[in-house]
């Protein structure tokens, strides 16, 4: 726990220098052409190198270094499951985490001002929104593809992703079940990067875009047998979040189903660690937002009239468990 950052650092700063994608063009490179190529001296590399092979990212043959299979899959960028940008993103925040303990002293966001700003995301930023963007594309794609293999959806046919962001839970969700249609109810910033994502995967014809604000408008878009909260809830405080499951509720017509999706702890807050931490998290990056236990959210359903729940177990980037509640 108490050197648990350096690994962290390291694996930012290897993403930070595109290694990875770099030995990915042009594997079986030496550290004195890495160096050059990165513009390193040759200590600074070569501690880089040897702590990059140590936590298994990269392989050395001789002189020579090159990719691990699981960097090739997960470290590079424009591969399918790059996982990078959600390194790149949490690395924004390491600063604010470094100051925890005033968020928790002062029960106060760190990584953006509540007196100047409305939310995290109204800066207006592009690099901001950018980077947070495309992390959250690289967390959703790899959870959405464990949630397709754990949940059933061969009786669906349309699912409403609310605040679905870049679009990869629908991206994904079609690529395994090709017999879903899809509709993205975002923010109209948001909608317009999703547009092009969605269209760079091919799915503009499958996928609809409907900007929206879910807190704001009176009711969610119908018309969908399936509802779909991904690592939505634990942004808002209780009231928020209740309403925003009543209004589900209200857009899903009998027989209908929600999905929340989330880094679930468990009824005695013990853990589990991921969803944990999450949580604080959400101290550092959200004014009321907390990662709720799973007693938490079935109390919310049941209030908002959904009577038949259970919870599927995973584990994934984003979340362990999808709470399943059906509309009678």
């Amino acid at each position: 726990m108490a050197t648990g950052f350096w690994k962290f650092k390291t694996l930012a700063v290897a993403l930070e220098l595109s290694l990875f994608t770099r030995l990915s063009a042009r594997p079986d490179r030496t550290r004195a052409e890495l160096a050059t190529e990165l513009c390193l001296q040759d200590r600074p590399a070569d501690m880089l190198l040897t702590a990059c092979t140590a936590l298994g990212l990269l392989e050395k043959d001789g002189d020579a270094y090159r990719n691990t299979p699981l960097a090739e899959q997960f470290l590079v960028e424009g591969k399918d499951c790059y996982f990078g940008g959600v390194v790149r993103f949490n690395d924004r925040a390491y600063p604010a985490w470094h100051d925890l303990g005033a968020a928790v002293r002062s029960n106060r966001p760190l990584t953006w001002d509540p007196d100047t700003q409305t939310t995290l995301f109204s800066s207006g930023d592009p690099d901001f929104t950018g980077l947070f963007w495309n992390g959250m594309h690289s967390l959703s794609a790899a959870t959405a593809r464990v949630l397709g293999e754990t949940y059933d959806f061969r009786s669906h046919r349309s699912v409403l992703d609310v605040g679905g962001g870049s679009g990869a839970f629908l991206i994904e969700l079609r690529r395994q079940h090709p017999h879903l249609t899809g509709t993205l109810y975002d923010l109209p910033h948001v909608c317009d990067f999703a547009r092009d994502r969605i269209a760079s995967a091919g799915m503009a014809e499958h996928v609809r875009i409907a900007p929206g604000d879910f807190q704001r408008e009176a009711a969610l878009p119908g018309g969908h047998d399936l509802i779909l909260l991904s690592m939505i809830l634990h942004d808002w405080d209780e009231r928020d979040g209740r309403a925003l499951v009543r209004k589900c509720h209200e857009a899903l017509a009998p027989g209908g189903v929600l999905l929340v999706c989330e880094l679930l702890v468990n009824r005695e807050r013990t853990g589990p660690l991921d969803a944990a931490l999450m949580g604080v998290n959400m101290l550092v990056e959200t004014a009321a937002g907390r990662n709720y236990a799973e007693d938490e959210y079935l109390g919310w359903l049941h209030e908002a009239g959904f009577a038949d729940t259970e919870i599927l177990r995973f584990d994934a980037a984003g979340a362990n468990g999808v709470i399943v509640a059906r509309r009678a």
